[in-house]
Parts: structure tokens; C-alpha cells; sequence
């Protein structure tokens, strides 16, 4: 098991040290031992790394880390693998952490590499080792689980070392196939979903500082004018990252006029259009932690009358949904998507619609919400079937694309309009990670009535 608290040094004395931003090495310990609770007597966990992603040739993309294996290690590196072994009640446990070695050559052209001492030493594992030895020590460890908790498998095309050690050359792969036989691997999304959907106050803090800056982007971005998608999108990711953001949580979508009509538009190559809506669904990072905010204005700063017709329809819906996200209302994600298709076909009845068939899953094609965290969409997998609890984190999300063809009142046609705020679960009310954001009609056109062109 842990040999000290991570909080304490050598000498025993207390120290909250940071791992990574917010967030304590305490706080990392915690999440290995509540993972460790979950696992049966003597089961271990094996999580890899990601490795390094090639657009082509040696032209490599931004590396971003597995979200478990940064959930359970604030370890931002290629090439390592974490192994939780339980080793008695109560979450006692053994943190194996393999990482690649300093190597002065290779960082010369790569960067620094925090290397094995640093595994222990700043990371807390209570062994670590260099990955490329990981073949050397993982047949023992296997050895004597009971069951093991993996989402690797040998048919995965990562570049991870454990994953290597899975395609080898034959006979080093028939001796891992027999020490992982099927009735002994389970997959491990299940456990960490359950632990990854609930945040904690140093998480929540984090979203609400990248809902923060990401919200103050996009009203400076309203009261500004753009010709182009990109340079919008452009002045988002400067926005998102000079206002305290690490960086842009996802592919941005910057959808002007139909362009809004597909969901994840994400081409942002067009002009921008006097006259027409412009869509942004965005957001920024902090501390490994994402938020996700879309708005929509009109790039002139004006709505026309259907436009706002149809937007504070949207808006109604999307403010009653917020109201909801508490976990006294005793509430599903599955049961906020309801009322919004039924807070939707009233008020889209009431603007000439007709909802005849199909028509509401066609101008309402998505889900209400989704989980956030370290994902955009976080716990991938947990059902949106249970009730909201204090400390989950969600989108709230209505929007209504109304297709260009004589189904539909004319003056709606080809108006695409969504709405979306991040939004944590408190017992008693929501706490909105994204107010910074403005959605409101008449603030709107107060910042596009002041705007700056570019």
C-alpha cells in the first residue's frame, strides 16, 4: 500500500502541493483509493497513457493525455502506464507508475521528461519503473490478480507501451493471452465513470474558471463585427487563452446562417452574412477540465423579427431547463430532454409550426444535455437515466434547425438557433459554470449596437 500521504514529505511534514492546476496530490491518492474500493480482492487496474498522434510524417498533433489516466495521475506524458493493485480493504492499494527515463538526447529535441524518479517523488507512485521494462514486471503483477480492469485490448491500434507488449512478436503475445484470460479481463470505463461523474469542489472550480474566461470571450466577441468564420473562431481561441484558459476544449463551431442546420459544422470557412445568424459552439480548458458554451447573434447585431421570434422560443425552454438541474428536483437528464421537447412543440405551435409526425425530431434532433468534465462528453457510457446528484456536471443545450423546404413557415426556414450552458448540480439549485456568456435578447443588442469592427 501508499507508504506515506502524498500531503506529507520525507521529514512528515504537512504540505498541500499542487500536481496539476487545482488540483492536490491528496486529491489524486483519493481517486486511486476510491478506484481501488471498487476493484475486487487482489484486482488490479491497468490504464496507458495516449501516445503521440502524427498528422504526417514526423508532423505530430498537440498531445492530449487519456482523460482516466490523467484522472487518476496528473501525469501529462506519452508512453507510460498506471497500475492500481488493490492490496486489502478500504482502498488500500500499490500505485505502479512506468514512465519513460530521462534521456538528455531525446529531450534535447522533444522537450523535458519528468523520468522515473519524478514518477515517485512528485507523483506518488509507490513503485515506478521505465515503460520500456514494463514486459519484465507486469507478467508477476498479472500473476497474482484476481481480475483485471482494463479498456485495452489486443486489437487496439494505440502505440502505447502496454498496448505493444499486447502485439508482439507470437510468443511474448501467447504468454500475455494466457495470463489474460477472458474470464479475468473486465473493461474499467464502467469504474471510472462512476467516479469521474462526480466532481469535486477543486474540479468544479476549474470548470468554473474555464466557464469564467470562455463566457467573457464570447460577450467581447458579440459586441465585435467579423467578415469571416475564422477569424471569429481565431479570436475565440486568442480570447479563450489570454483570459486564463490552457486552451480550446474542442473543434470549435463558428455556422453561419444554414451553415447552423448541421450540428457539428466545424469547417468555419465561410463568410459572415449581414442579415444572418451566426452559431458558436465553443469553449476553453483549464487545468485539463473543459466548458462547453454555444450562443447564437446576428452578425449585424440585429435580430429580425422571426429571428427573435424564434430565439426567445429557444431561450424560454433552455432558462426553465436550468431551473431544473438541482438535485432536489429529483430530476434525470433523460426526464430535462422531456420538457425541453415539450417546452419546444408548445412554443413552436405557438409560432405556426406544424408538428405533425416527425416534425419535433427534426427541428430537435439531439439530446438535451450530456456529463462534462475532463471529456466534452465526460463518462462516456453512464446512463442519463438516473437522477441528477449535487456534484454532476452537465450541458443544457435546446435548439431548434429548421430546414430550407416548404414544410415550414416560410420565415423560419433556414434559421438555425441553439442555446447552451454548462451547468453543475447543486442540492438546491444550479450553478450556471457559464453566466458570463450573455443570452439575453436586449444585452445582445446592446453589445451589438457598440461594436468594434475587424
Amino acid at each position: 500500500m501508499t507508504s506515506r500521504p502524498p500531503y506529507l514529505g520525507a521529514d512528515g511534514v504537512c504540505s498541500v502541493r499542487l500536481v496539476t492546476p487545482g488540483i492536490t496530490a491528496f486529491e489524486y491518492a483519493d481517486r486511486r483509493a476510491r478506484l481501488a474500493e471498487k476493484l475486487p480482492a487482489d484486482g488490479i487496474a491497468i490504464i496507458a497513457a495516449s501516445d503521440i498522434k502524427y498528422r504526417s510524417g514526423a508532423v505530430f498533433f498537440e498531445f492530449h493525455q487519456d482523460p482516466n489516466f490523467f484522472y487518476l495521475t496528473g501525469f501529462n506524458e506519452p508512453e507510460a502506464t498506471a497500475i492500481i493493485e488493490k492490496t486489502g480493504p478500504d482502498g488500500q492499494h500499490i500505485f505502479h507508475l512506468f514512465v519513460r527515463p530521462k534521456d538528455a538526447k531525446a529531450e534535447l529535441w522533444d522537450g523535458a521528461r519528468s523520468g522515473v524518479d519524478a514518477a515517485s517523488d512528485v507523483f506518488n507512485a509507490d513503485e515506478a519503473g521505465d515503460v520500456s521494462q514494463i514486459h519484465s514486471r507486469l507478467p508477476d503483477i498479472l500473476a497474482e490478480a484476481s481480475e483485471v480492469y482494463t479498456d485495452l485490448s489486443a486489437t487496439t491500434s494505440s502505440m502505447s507501451a502496454f498496448t505493444r507488449f499486447f502485439s508482439s512478436p507470437p510468443e511474448a503475445e501467447k504468454g500475455l493471452s494466457k495470463l489474460l484470460a477472458a474470464s479475468k479481463v473486465k473493461p474499467l470505463r464502467p469504474l471510472m465513470n462512476e467516479l469521474r461523474v462526480f466532481k469535486s469542489e477543486a474540479e468544479v472550480a476549474n470548470m468554473r474558471k474555464a466557464g469564467q474566461a470562455s463566457g467573457r470571450a464570447f460577450t467581447e466577441a458579440m459586441r465585435r463585427s467579423f467578415t469571416k468564420e475564422k477569424d471569429l473562431a481565431a479570436f475565440l481561441d486568442y480570447s479563450f487563452k489570454t483570459g486564463g484558459c490552457d486552451n480550446t476544449a474542442y473543434v470549435p463551431v463558428v455556422a453561419n446562417g444554414e451553415n447552423a442546420l448541421s450540428i457539428h459544422y466545424v469547417r468555419n470557412d465561410d463568410i459572415l452574412t449581414d442579415g444572418q445568424l451566426v452559431l458558436v459552439d465553443a469553449g476553453g480548458e483549464y487545468g485539463g477540465y473543459v466548458t462547453d458554451i454555444t450562443r447564437t447573434w446576428p452578425v449585424n447585431g440585429r435580430f429580425s423579427a422571426a429571428q427573435r421570434d424564434l430565439y426567445e422560443a429557444i431561450l424560454r425552454v433552455q432558462r426553465t431547463c436550468v431551473t431544473l438541474c438541482r438535485q432536489d428536483a429529483n430530476v434525470s437528464l433523460d426526464k430535462i430532454h422531456k420538457v425541453a421537447e415539450n417546452g419546444l412543440s408548445d412554443q413552436l405551435k405557438q409560432l405556426g409550426f406544424d408538428l405533425s409526425g416527425n416534425a419535433l425530431d427534426t427541428l430537435f434532433p439531439h439530446h438535451v444535455g450530456h456529463y462534462i468534465g475532463l471529456d466534452v462528453h465526460d463518462s462516456p457510457g453512464y446512463p442519463r437515466t438516473g437522477d441528477l446528484t449535487a456534484g454532476q456536471c452537465i450541458t443544457i443545450e435546446p435548439g431548434v434547425y429548421v430546414p430550407n423546404d416548404e414544410r415550414w413557415p416560410a420565415h423560419f426556414r433556414g434559421l438555425g438557433i441553439r442555446i447552451e450552458d454548462s451547468v453543475c448540480i447543486q442540492a438546491q439549485g444550479p450553478l450556471v459554470l457559464t453566466t458570463e456568456a450573455v443570452k439575453e435578447v436586449g444585452a445582445s443588442a446592446r453589445y451589438g449596437s457598440a461594436r468594434d469592427d475587424h
